[in-house]
């Protein structure tokens, strides 16, 4: 599989035309992933998927970073969940399960990205699936998520 179409299409509306497909070995997590394809855990933008009553939030961060659920809950006042595959899955149609690219709003998604991938010279991700990376600029990547809520709330 090659990256999701929604992505594509995504990059593509924001102009961004200098992406890399990085190719490495099928992995399942965020570490497995920066270890099959060489590059840091910090570099890669992850997507963390929280849901309450009025719906389903994508948290991003880095790869190496944990969200910090109980706080973000607080900051938004709501009382967020890890989301269940079967509850995100439609919304992901040309991604297969759990490589959910980190860019919510091409999906239509509410989205925060933690302040910790702000300054970073490249950010990865994954495209949709679990044998290849996107690799764009950082300024770009924030630019691709400029409608997004920021602030700290991983470690």
């Amino acid at each position: 599989m090659s990256i999701a179409k929604t992505v594509e299409s995504y990059l593509q509306r924001y102009g961004i035309i200098h992406y890399t497909i990085i190719h490495h070995p099928r992995s399942v997590s965020s570490k497995q992933t920066a270890e099959a394809a060489h590059i840091s855990p910090a570099q890669i933008a992850k997507a963390v998927i929280l849901s309450d009553d009025k719906g389903c939030i994508m948290v991003v961060v880095p790869g190496d970073h944990h969200v910090e659920r109980h706080r973000l809950s607080q900051k938004l006042g709501r009382r967020l969940e890890l989301a269940n595959e079967a509850r995100i899955g439609p919304a992901f149609k040309d991604c297969e399960l759990g490589a959910i690219p980190p860019i919510g709003p091409a999906y239509g998604m509410e989205t925060i990205v933690d302040d910790s991938l702000v300054g970073q010279k490249k950010v990865y991700f994954v495209g949709g699936d679990h044998d290849e990376l996107v690799c764009v600029d950082g300024e770009e990547f924030l630019y691709m998520l400029k409608q997004a809520q920021h602030g700290t709330f991983s470690h």
